[in-house]
């Protein structure tokens, strides 16, 4: 007797025997036992799911003796003829090989005909995607209105490749590929009934093999137990296919993990003696990489695909996450350049050398083993903590040019000696040059350079200048009165102004520093040599002649801040994108009775997210006994579903402590719910904060004294802060 591959030995004969498809036998069997038949059925999926099995089992079930059901016996002589391919009311058809109109045509003709031996005449047309256009034209007609005695059943593997007239006049069934699980539960299940030894890791590798192909799974373990000599081994079936070892992989993945670069190119050169593909070991990478990150997301929903979830959890505790999405993107642009590698392999050992060079800094309390010495030199660290400690590398900030006005007598410019304070931001903190110069050099930081003039007078003072630079000299160095080109400012914001003054007067408070910046306050002192001095700035305040006779001065120019018309429309656009968010409407009447109690209620319930949502905008219209009756406003109705309703009866249930049944109907509340309450109250504290701002005595004077303007929506709650 001739050998019978596995693939047909063991084809289900029945419903019951089938492996998967429970979506389309739970509708096919439910069609039988009605008598809710249709004359035409359409089977879709890939190779090896059971779409040609299916069709030959309800072939079997409409035309066994014992009567059309879904459990047809198996034993009458229709049933034996159909398992052996003999039965002659079920036609089957390659549409591949016979693909001309002609040949549908032909078919076609003997369908008016009774069927010979059984109840029903059956077409089964396999590859139907295969027909020609003018087939399907042929067959459309016939296809729509057949005779009572004829079913059609189409299989095929594409059908984007059908007309949507034929898809219409079918019941379409599309068959799932097989997961790897499903697989080896089969190949246990039939090696154990054909006395085959095998290894669980072989089954799998076979699983995964087959990808999704019941039929593809069959063919390989009897290629396997070919190779094997009776048995199904791992290292034979590996062998077999060229796969990968997949303890390898994680021989990889652990000595990236240890940060050991020899372990790691150690795991490379084992790698190379099989002479693997080296996308394909990224991808694998890839894929355990991806599994892991699901592992530390949640846990129980990693599957044992591939036989390894236990390998998978451990890694998943041992490395740090971000660790895992770091590799993963990596390896995700490493493969992308891999085909741009002068050597696949080198390509390889860079992408890991990538990896471990750029891994994430060790974060407080992450999983990680301690790293192993890369045995790379490190960058040399420079031994003057700051750079502007000697006079050759430091430069000044800024320098202030002379104005094209004509010069006017200056005080003179007072020697380091003679500066009152330096004031110093508390935010950045600036560690001292480790030896100042003996000898006078340029001073790093900012100072005030004026340019000779011929006849020079005392003044009373010189301005108050603010600056900002990145550190502060020990000392102040005079400097020779020489005359500078206009340099750019280092500063672009509006927030510092300066200006001159007739006289000292107090000295305003500064401007809030940009980080990492030290503010330098210079105090008024007698200048040495004459110069004009003024500061560019984009606003300026000039100061008043001598033989101005107005009552009072002046504010000092820290006192005016100059809108930048750019910047405020970009504060605009940003206010009224956040308040973009519509309130929700007033209610028509206020909460009373139920309404008011549900408006109690609510906060009490400990809702969150959509739930919370979904209740915020309901209203109690009625309770009966334990039956609760709410109304949705029907703005909310795309967030309203079953679960949401079932999530607000459980959180009443529990408050309650017994079981309610909770009646939600989308119409609009009539009196406030917790949402419109919420919205008045907070309408009302800002009603509140605006009527404190418009009475508050300060911004009364400064309306009153410089014309200020409270711009609208700028005023916020401090309890809409917290």
């Amino acid at each position: 007797m001739s050998y019978q591959v596995l693939a047909r030995k063991w084809r289900p004969r029945s419903f019951r025997e089938m492996v998967g498809q429970t979506h389309v036998l739970k509708a096919l069997i439910n069609a039988l036992d009605n008598q809710r038949l249709h004359h035409a059925y359409l089977f879709t999926g890939t190779r090896g799911v059971g779409k040609t099995t299916i069709a030959r089992i309800l072939a079997k079930c409409l035309n066994c003796e014992t009567g059309v059901s879904s459990t047809p016996c198996g034993q009458c002589s229709v049933c034996r003829e159909i398992d052996e391919g003999r039965f002659v009311d079920l036609i089957e058809v390659d549409a591949a090989s016979r693909t001309k109109v002609e040949d549908t045509r032909e078919l076609l003709d003997n369908v008016q005909y009774s069927p010979s031996r059984g109840r029903y005449k059956v077409y089964l047309i396999d590859e139907v995607h295969m027909l020609s256009s003018h087939s399907f034209n042929a067959l459309l007609k016939t296809l729509e209105e057949p005779p009572p005695h004829v079913k059609f059943l189409l299989a095929t593997t594409d059908p984007q490749k059908l007309p949507v007239t034929i898809l219409s006049r079918c019941l379409q069934f599309s068959l799932k590929n097989m997961p790897p699980e499903r697989v080896v539960e089969h190949l246990t299940h039939v090696l154990g009934a054909e006395n085959v030894p095998f290894e669980d890791d072989a089954l799998w590798l076979l699983g995964r093999a087959a990808d999704g192909s019941m039929r593809d799974a069959m063919s390989l373990t009897d290629q396997a137990i070919a190779f094997g000599e009776g048995k199904v081994l791992a290292a034979d079936v590996r062998a077999m296919l060229g796969t990968l070892d997949h303890g390898q992989v994680y021989g990889v993945l652990h000595a990236l993990l240890e940060g050991d670069a020899r372990a790691l190119l150690e795991a490379v050169r084992h790698l190379a003696g099989q002479g693997p593909d080296w996308g394909g070991v990224l991808a694998e990478m890839l894929n355990v990489l991806h599994r892991v990150a699901i592992a530390q997301a949640l846990p129980e929903a990693v599957d044992n695909g591939q036989g390894d979830r236990d390998r998978v959890l451990a890694l998943a505790q041992a490395l740090p996450a971000e660790d895992v999405q770091f590799y993963y993107q990596m390896g995700l642009i490493g493969r992308r350049d891999l085909p741009l590698a002068p050597d696949p392999r080198g390509g390889f050992e860079m992408v890991l050398l990538r990896m471990l060079a750029f891994r994430p800094a060790d974060a407080d309390g992450a999983p990680r083993s301690p790293l192993k010495d890369l045995g790379i030199s490190k960058a040399t660290a420079d031994s003057n903590p700051n750079p502007v400690a000697g006079a050759a590398v430091a430069a000044p900030v800024a320098s202030i040019a002379p104005p094209p006005v004509a010069p006017a007598p200056v005080a003179p410019v007072a020697p380091a000696a003679e500066v009152e304070a330096v004031v110093v931001a508390p935010q950045p903190q600036v560690a001292p040059a480790p030896a100042p110069a003996p000898a006078p050099a340029p001073a790093p930081a900012p100072v005030v350079e004026a340019a000779p003039v011929a006849a020079p007078a005392p003044v009373e003072a010189l301005p108050e200048v603010v600056v900002a630079a990145e550190s502060v000299a020990p000392a102040v160095e005079p400097q020779p009165p020489v005359a500078e080109a206009p340099v750019d400012l280092p500063w672009d914001e509006p927030s510092a102004p300066v200006a001159a003054a007739p006289a000292p007067v107090e000295p305003a408070p500064a401007p809030a520093p940009a980080p990492a910046a030290v503010e330098v306050e210079v105090a008024p002192a007698q200048a040495a040599a004459p110069a004009p001095v003024e500061m560019q700035s984009p606003v300026v305040a000039e100061a008043p002649a001598e033989d101005d006779d107005r009552d009072e001065e002046p504010p000092p120019a820290e006192d005016y801040y100059e809108v930048d018309m750019e910047s405020y429309g970009y504060l605009e656009s940003e206010a009224s994108q956040e308040q973009a968010e519509p309130e929700p409407e007033p209610a028509a009447m206020p909460a009373t009775g139920l309404a008011a109690e549900w408006l109690d209620l609510f906060p009490r319930l400990g809702l969150a997210g959509l739930t919370a949502s979904i209740g915020a905008n309901c209203t109690l219209v009625a309770v009966d006994g334990d039956n609760w009756h709410l109304h949705l406003d029907p703005g909310q109705s795309a967030l309203f579903n079953a679960t949401q309703q079932r999530r607000l009866n459980d959180a009443l249930n529990q408050f309650h402590g017994r079981t309610l049944t909770l009646q939600v109907t989308q119409q609009k509340p009539e009196q406030e719910t917790p949402a419109q309450a919420a919205a008045r109250k907070r309408a009302e504290r800002q009603r509140q904060a605006e009527a404190s701002i418009d009475a508050d005595p300060y911004v009364l004077q400064m309306k009153q004294q410089f014309a200020a303007v409270v711009r609208d929506g700028t005023i916020e709650p401090l309890e809409a802060k917290a």
